[in-house]
């Protein structure tokens, strides 16, 4: 025959139904949590630092586009900015293909 404690203390040991949901959505939560603060927030950071380097180009900045061309803008407006790619050759591109923005006072490192 069974210990009648036995059995009260191993029935007494099952959780519920809430504790057993919270206990099996924990992990799925704790790895989202873990998920956005070491890969989402700081992505979220470098687009805003990227939007605002975009916005505060200005005339003289040297710059790279999306496709790898390095030129001199010569020209900004809200949407557009004109890159002086090589003497007298100039094209009009997008702000928002402009990769990375090099103030006009850096030098070459080879100088």
């Amino acid at each position: 025959m069974a210990n009648p404690t036995l059995l009260m203390q191993q029935t007494a040991a099952q959780p519920n139904g809430v504790a057993a949901f919270l206990f099996q959505t924990f992990p799925f939560i704790a790895v989202f949590f873990v998920f956005y603060l070491l890969w989402i927030r700081p992505q979220q950071r470098r687009v805003k630092e990227h939007q605002a380097t975009i916005a505060a180009v200005k005339k003289g900045d040297a710059v790279i586009t999306a496709g790898g061309i390095f030129g001199k803008v010569t020209k900004v407006s809200d949407e557009e900015a004109e890159i002086e790619i090589a003497n007298g050759v100039r094209v009009r591109v997008v702000k928002s293909t402009l990769t990375n923005v090099l103030s006009g006072q850096t030098k070459p490192a080879n100088d």
